[in-house]
């Protein structure tokens, strides 16, 4: 349960990452949001009920 104020997006909403961060690990490259989530530092994600959210890609220029 979240006792920040205002309350942290639920891991399901769409801005899920402006959750707090509660533990950060980042000589493992990892931290923990107040709402379960696992946010790794290549951008992927771990949702508390097992989904798996891709890394994305930083820095990609569209060819003209």
């Amino acid at each position: 349960m979240c006792n920040h104020k205002p309350p942290c997006p639920t891991a399901t909403a769409p801005d899920h990452d402006a959750a707090a961060t509660v533990s950060s690990h980042p000589e493992q490259g990892w931290s923990r949001l107040c709402n379960g989530i696992l946010r790794f530092e290549d951008g992927g994600e771990l949702l508390p009920g097992g989904e798996i959210i891709g890394p994305f890609s930083r820095g990609l220029v569209n060819a003209a």
